[in-house]
């Protein structure tokens, strides 16, 4: 495993743990849904790169070039992330 699965793994993990504790078992399911595909785009990010087709929508443009496996897997960190960037954000401004 690389750094990459690691780290974001745990971050995941932390996430899940910390809804458990602060808020309960639904909360926890949903957001280990939500982080299914952020972890996707971290974990296999060539192979979601190198997708063409449709999109995920009926009324979506379909995906007519490849993306770099690297840039997926930034994009997938930054929506892994942005939930602790809110959060601190949201405790320094208040």
């Amino acid at each position: 495993m690389n750094w990459n699965r690691i780290l974001s793994s745990l971050v995941a993990i932390t996430y899940i743990a910390l809804a458990l504790i602060f808020s309960g078992g639904a909360l926890a399911f949903k957001l280990g849904l939500i982080l299914i595909m952020p972890l996707a785009c971290i974990w296999f990010s060539d192979a979601m790169g190198s997708y063409t087709g449709l999109g995920l929508m009926a009324y979506d443009y379909p995906i007519t070039k490849q993306s770099p496996g690297i840039l997926v897997c930034i994009m997938g960190w930054v929506v892994l992330l942005l939930p602790a960037v809110i959060v601190v954000i949201g405790y320094f401004s208040a």
